[in-house]
Order: structure tokens, then sequence, then C-alpha cells
């Protein structure tokens, strides 16, 4: 048995503790972070994006540069920044594509046809096919024939729908929206430490964006990208990612009311 796991899972972690620690050595002000600050910050989210990207793994460097920009948005950036940066983008939509590779291209353009592609069908019959409380391992046909695609890892929520129904995908979406929103709200007791803060924003991010993106491909709701549905979908990279997530998260929040912790300077 092997077992592999991409350069980038493991760049995932790193690029979490590398903002937590930029953002504690200089924390923003009342106002947020002005133009030059943010800057600084802009070249470490921009450059892995950019590698990541010419692995080609558009998917997983799209969901770094949202994590990024997401963490800097809670922990505070100008508003004029924002206001910026998205008429830079609206403007520059159109030329992002065209650098896009064939197969990327693909995919957007599957996704904005006004019939859905194979993959996506199939998932949709499957999810209709539930109900409100599924079906028995025996009926689910769309599983058990092999209509669905990739049912144990990119579209293992339409699998799941297919045998718990309606009322599970209920459950298991309000148990991610619970996880995100706990994350979140930690911000509010963290308050002036910075590195967990940013530790704990990136999680609840990378979380959030992978469900919500792996879950809307399934319906037809985004192009299908190869995001994992987090600690679900088959696969040991993006589970032991979330582990070691976790388990930094945990050390963070332990340590915090340490003394000789809070005693530390980073040079």
């Amino acid at each position: 048995m092997h077992f592999t796991i991409q350069p980038s899972e493991i760049f995932k972690p790193m690029f979490i503790l590398m903002l937590a620690y930029l953002i504690k050595q200089n924390p923003p002000d009342a106002d947020g972070y002005s133009w030059k600050d943010f800057f600084k910050l802009n070249i470490y989210i921009l450059l892995p994006f950019v590698l990541i990207a010419k692995e080609p793994d558009l998917g997983t460097a799209m969901v770094l540069l949202l994590v990024g920009y997401g963490t800097l948005f809670i922990i505070g950036v100008n508003k004029k920044i924002w206001i910026t940066l998205f008429i830079i983008i609206g403007i520059s939509g159109p030329f992002l594509f065209n650098s896009l590779h064939d197969y990327q291209k693909k995919r957007i353009t599957d996704f904005m046809a006004e019939k859905p592609s194979y993959h996506v069908k199939q998932s949709i019959i499957a999810i209709g096919s539930g109900g409100l409380s599924g079906k028995a391992s025996k009926e689910a046909t769309q599983t058990r024939y092999k209509f669905l695609p990739i049912s144990t890892s990119d579209f293992i929520f339409a699998y799941f729908v297919e045998r718990f129904g309606f009322w599970g995908a209920l459950s298991l979406i309000f148990t991610y929206a619970l996880l995100v929103i706990h994350l979140i709200t930690l911000n509010f007791k963290l308050k002036d430490d910075y590195f967990a803060r940013v530790i704990t924003t990136g999680i609840s991010f990378l979380i959030f964006v992978y469900s919500s993106v792996n879950i809307a491909m399934t319906i037809g709701l985004a192009p299908v990208v190869g995001v994992p549905l987090p600690f679900f979908s088959y696969g040991g990279s993006s589970f032991i990612t979330f582990m070691i997530f976790f388990g930094i998260l945990e050390n963070t929040l332990a340590f915090r009311f340490d003394p000789t912790h809070k005693s530390v300077k980073y040079k």
C-alpha cells in the first residue's frame, strides 16, 4: 500500500502559520492595515498562489487565496483597499480567463452552459433520488451501478444524500456551519492574541471554502474542481492536513494561558 501526499497539502498549515507570525509581528491599526502593510502581506499570499497554480492545481491555489484574503478581512484591512481590489478584479476578469489552461476553461464553460455536464447531471439525479429519508444501500442505484462518478471523494456529498436523504444533508451542512461559526466567534474571546486569531480564522475559512465549493459543485452551482469535503472525502492527505490544523489550534489555545508562552518574543 502506497501513500502519497501533495506538496500543496503540506504547505497549507505552513501558510496559515506564516500569516499568523507576520500578523502577530505587525498587527493592524484601529482602521485596519494601510496600503503599505497590505502590500507586504499581499506578497506572501500571491506568491504561493502563483506557484501552486503552476503545478497546475488551480483549485488549491484559489482556496489558499480565499483563505488568505478572508483572514485579512476578519483581522482588519481598510475598506478603501477592498473596494479598489473588487474594481480591479472586475476589470481584469476577461484577461484572467484567457490565461487559464484549456481544461480549466472547459470546467467554467460547462458550468455556464444551459445543460450540466455528465458528472453533475448524475450527481443531481442521485441527490434527487434520495428523497427526504434516503435509500438503503441496495436501492441506491446511482452509486451501486457506478452512474455517479468519483462517489467516494469529489461527489461524496451526492452519495451521502442518496443514502440519507434531505434530512441527512441538512444535518451535515448544519454540522459544518456550527464548526465554522464556533471558530469565527473565537475571535471575540482571543481579542489581541493575533497569532491564535489568524489560526482559528484560517481554519474556519478553509473548512467553509472546501465544504461550500464541494457541495455547490455537486448540485451545479459551482464549476467542478478537485476539492474534497472536509473529514468526509476518501483520501488520507486532506484528512491528515485537517488533523494537523486542529492539533496546531488545540496547542495554541492551550498554551495561551501559560505565562511563559506569553512572554516569548519572536525575532
